[in-house]
């Protein structure tokens, strides 16, 4: 279940009752010496809201769909990342009921369903449809691996949304919007060879991933302007709290420059999520099917870093979904430093113009 989803649930329960504004977000900060509490709603800007003696306060866990369930809590256990829907009277604006998501209770739930996603997961792109069968290939260093998916009427579909990082901004969808090229992830009952799964759940979309050298970093805007590999247009990237930023290490300068690892005409390649759909992130990742050397694992091991680490000159490569401006994107993963990516995925596309690095990463499931 999607952060913040869990809230919608609660709105049956406002029904009926005197009109108020509610409002969804994540807790900026708490004042107890105030009673007070910073919130930066999921649209809009941030505000601030006064507990009373009269506060409902109430914890809910991650996934939990009762709300029977919810238990009391101090609005004093409020920390900095909780998620929470915030009840305000009309006529004051002072908090009449908050029900929270704590931060530690969903990175928890997402690291759980990150491992299960690499567990019993499989990503690809669709290279055929055939009935209720889904075939998937993933690219590693070792060759080429493709996967069948069946599903039935009980497996959930869900499609990524254009310009969005968030797998909550995804729509239900079903079999006949799966198209070949698009990139999909599928989690069920996997064969003891990895090689056919039984999907419980698939999320799939369109994406692209671009190459660059970085030109401007505007912290104030959080977005970066990028000159693209192969057409030397300038790029618009625009990062979110949903954008995974991480960085490679330096390799020796032996192992070549961008310019022989990458052929020209690098453009958009079909390429996660959740986070798998893991709340708070974008992009898919996760092992490949019957073994392999992946490079989605790789880059999950490479250390995290912020926008104010980007430099103008670093090399990167970005992920997204398609959006409606060619150029302009909202990331979903940006690698920094990534000229020995870009060689490795050349490489894993024959080197040929028709194969770049980026399209090569596209088809390796991560970026």
């Amino acid at each position: 279940m999607t952060r913040g989803a869990i809230f919608l649930l609660a709105v049956w329960v406002l029904v009926g009752q005197t009109p108020s504004k509610s409002l969804v977000g994540t807790v900026l900060g708490f004042r107890p010496e105030s009673a007070e509490v910073e919130i930066r709603p999921d649209s809009g800007d941030p505000v601030i809201a006064k507990f009373t003696a009269d506060t409902v306060s109430q914890r809910v866990a991650p996934g939990e769909r009762d709300l029977k369930k919810a238990v009391s809590i101090k609005v004093t256990d409020l920390a900095s990342g909780d998620r929470v829907l915030v009840t305000l009277d009309p006529g004051t604006g002072e908090v009449r009921r908050i029900v929270v998501m704590p931060a530690g209770d969903i990175a928890k739930r997402n690291e759980a369903d990150r491992l299960d996603w690499q567990k019993r997961g499989v990503a690809g792109i669709v290279s055929a449809k055939a009935s209720n069968r889904i075939t998937v290939k993933a690219r590693t260093l070792t060759g080429e691996v493709e996967t069948v998916v069946t599903v039935d009427e009980h497996t959930g579909f869900k499609r990524y949304a254009p310009d969005s990082v968030k797998f909550s901004d995804g729509k239900v969808s079903k079999l006949a919007e799966v198209s070949i090229g698009d990139q999909l992830r599928a989690r069920g009952a996997k064969s003891d060879d990895g090689l056919k799964v039984s999907a419980q759940e698939i999320v799939f979309g369109t994406f692209i991933v671009k190459a660059g050298t970085i030109t401007i970093v505007n912290p104030e805007s959080k977005e970066i302007t990028v000159k693209e590999l192969g057409t030397n247009r300038p790029l618009k990237v625009f990062l979110t709290p949903d954008s995974q930023i991480k960085q490679m290490p330096s390799f020796p300068a032996t192992m070549g420059g961008m310019g022989r690892g990458m052929p020209p005409g690098s453009g958009p390649a079909n390429s996660r999520s959740g986070q798998p759909p893991v709340e708070g992130r974008g992009g898919m990742r996760g092992g490949p099917p019957g073994g392999g050397f992946d490079i989605n694992q790789m880059i999950e091991r490479m250390p995290g870093v912020t926008l104010e680490d980007l430099k103008p000159g670093s090399t990167v490569v970005v992920s997204s979904t398609k959006g409606a401006k060619s150029d302009q994107l909202t990331a979903i993963m940006l690698l920094s430093n990534a000229d020995m990516l870009i060689q490795m995925a050349s490489m894993m596309s024959g080197g040929s113009r028709g194969g770049t690095g980026a399209a090569a990463m596209g088809g390796s499931g991560g970026m």
